[in-house]
């Protein structure tokens, strides 16, 4: 480390380092003045050192050094000196010493920054930290996220550079292939009227890369989505992607299994037995009502679609008559929740498409609530013995088409765990969730779409289907939502983490997927012409996956939103606060792109 500005980091110096003369260059991190003797911390990203200037010893230096106020940057050279015994810090790597300055040098003098960087203001609003980034990113907790990130990244290319991976890169400006997410498009100045796409993933560079012969890849790539923001997505973001030739699902989950378990144990603190978990995307839906589901959570669904017609109750019958199921589930313990609380998880289950909340408490002489007047009698007592609800529980239940019952319960499953302190946050819980169906409705469209996207190898038997069809031998429209795939998903405490697939690697499966799917060979041409063109001319089987890496390193952080572990991250809105993006552009501009712009009128309201 040692440069023309520093010989030592503000976090290295030690006992050892007795009487080494040291320079040191840093931020003003605290100034304590003792009357004729200054203590000084002086902090970078590696840490902070004490610094003395001494009256008595040189009071122009000292002069000079009361001047200094905090984020001022200093360069300071002294001698190593261990502390007092009493004045030693425990609590800090360079707590033994301190450096008793002989000369300074003001590098930098700064204003009084529009909140503290250490850990004494409190809570600063996120949009002001956002506005000074660059501030911001002097404060331990976000230098340490970042050092953080930085080290689950190295092992990462460790691991698949370790297994015969090599870091490619691939375009970001590509023809616009969406997919399931709006592109974000870059108007080409050469070609008017043309637009470039930004890459929502490497998906077609990298099986191309199979079909070149290169093996094994990975990059960490930068992919942008024009869609709807959350805690755990951002606008752009950054993938771990890679892709290998002659391999199967197994192979895939072999080769990043130990990678995953490494950085669980070393960041989570707890040893992850491997083979991971596999278990089954059908599973996941009817035990848990998600296809991310937290292990941690004890809580799962009961299906008890017989009993609920039973009960006379008119929505669980017509669920069940059109085909539909009834699922409860049971909160241990909950009988204790207020209207209020209750409430609340009517709001969530109506977010997610209920019309309401059916449920009960199970009282010492009776249930109470909205389901009690519903189970009394034989038919009555049969359903509660089929959920297991005990006196002091609560339940509630979901009925219609499973799409609608797994979303709803699902969702209350989290909620009502958390609520119970159910879920045991010293523990971990990974696992693959396999066998992912391949295709979906679409119901706002009217056809299916990719569960995952259109390159997704289906199985062995739903492909000798799929060729059935495109020959002549239509597939029941009640059976195609059922064909299974090659899809999987890793799933860390209850986030997605990775998602990925075995591909098609041969082009008349490949042709029947596009038919499934409605995708016409005009269309075909025109978003994946030169791919389709590729597979043609001998592809090896071959798969992959992609971390999302601002979301695992979250995830193994403890942090509940990815901004924090981000260096300069967007707000909710898709706004840069700190380069105040998007911003309009001049008419110059638009000129040079053959661009001219169509605004909404102004709102006055």
């Amino acid at each position: 480390m040692k440069t023309a500005f520093r010989t030592h980091t503000c976090g290295a110096l030690r006992a050892a380092d007795e009487g080494t003369e040291a320079t040191l260059s840093g931020w003003v991190n605290v100034v304590r003045d003792q009357g004729g003797v200054l203590f000084v911390d002086l902090r970078d990203r590696y840490g902070l050192t004490q610094v003395t200037f001494r009256g008595d010893k040189d009071p122009e230096l000292l002069a000079a050094a009361e001047k200094v106020r905090p984020e001022w940057v200093l360069k300071v050279t002294g001698v190593v000196i261990p502390r007092p015994a009493e004045a030693a810090n425990p609590n800090m790597a360079t707590g033994s010493i301190e450096l008793e300055a002989t000369a300074l040098e003001i590098l930098a003098q700064a204003d009084t920054p529009p909140f503290p960087l250490d850990d004494r203001g409190g809570e600063v609003s996120a949009g002001i930290r956002r506005q000074h980034r660059g501030l911001d990113l002097r404060r331990k907790r976000q230098t340490e996220f970042l050092a953080a990130r930085a080290q689950i990244a190295s092992t990462m290319r460790q691991h698949l550079e370790s297994a015969g991976f090599i870091d490619i890169e691939t375009p970001t400006l590509i023809s616009s292939t969406p997919e399931g997410a709006r592109d974000y498009l870059v108007p080409s100045r050469v070609h008017a009227g043309s637009f470039y796409a930004l890459p929502q993933s490497p998906q077609l560079f990298k099986q191309l890369l199979m079909i070149g012969g290169q093996d094994r890849y990975y990059q960490f790539a930068r992919c942008y989505r024009d869609e709807d923001l959350r805690a755990d997505r951002q606008p752009e973001f950054t993938q771990v992607d890679l892709e290998a030739s002659f391999v199967e699902e197994e192979d895939v989950f072999a080769i990043l299994e130990p990678c995953v378990a490494e950085l669980i144990e070393t960041w989570r603190g707890e040893a992850i037995a491997q083979p991971f978990l596999r278990l089954p995307y059908a599973e996941a839906m009817e035990r848990f009502g998600s296809d991310k589901p937290d292990l941690r959570n004890p809580l799962e669904l009961v299906e008890c679609t017989a009993e609920g017609a039973a009960l006379g109750f008119k929505p669980f019958e017509m669920a069940a008559e059109s085909g539909g199921m009834v699922k409860v589930l049971v909160g241990p313990g909950a009988a204790s929740f207020s209207r209020k609380e209750i409430d609340g998880l009517e709001a969530v289950a109506k977010g997610m498409g209920a019309p309401g909340l059916a449920w009960s408490k199970i009282g010492e002489e009776k249930p109470t609530g909205p389901m009690a007047r519903f189970l009394g009698g034989e038919a009555g007592e049969a359903f509660l013995a089929k959920i297991g609800a005990k006196v002091g529980d609560w339940f509630c239940c979901a009925a219609g088409d499973a799409a609608l019952v797994y979303r709803i319960l699902g969702s209350l499953r989290d909620t009502v765990a958390r609520k119970l302190e159910l879920v045991d946050e010293s523990k971990n819980s990974v696992l693959w969730v396999t066998d992912f169906p391949l295709v979906e409705w679409n119901e706002e469209q009217g056809r299916f779409d990719a569960m995952h996207h259109p390159f997704t190898s289906p199985t062995d038997e739903t492909a000798e289907v799929l060729l059935r069809a495109a020959a002549g031998d239509p597939i029941p429209p009640e059976q195609i939502g059922g064909l299974p795939s090659k899809a999987y998903d890793l799933v860390f405490n209850g986030s997605e983490i990775g998602g990925g697939s075995i591909r098609i690697h041969r082009a008349d499966v490949q042709a029947a997927v596009f038919d499934l799917l409605k995708i016409s060979p005009e269309e075909q041409e025109a978003r994946f012409g030169w791919f389709v063109e590729a597979l043609r001319f001998g592809t090896p089987p071959h798969g992959g996956l992609a971390f999302g890496f601002d979301r695992f390193v979250m995830s193994l952080l403890g942090e509940a939103g990815i901004q924090e572990v981000i260096a300069f991250p967007k707000t909710m809105t898709a706004s840069d606060l700190l380069c105040r993006a998007p911003s309009p552009v001049g008419a110059e501009q638009l000129d040079e792109l053959s661009l001219a712009l169509s605004l909404p009128p102004a709102d006055d309201s």
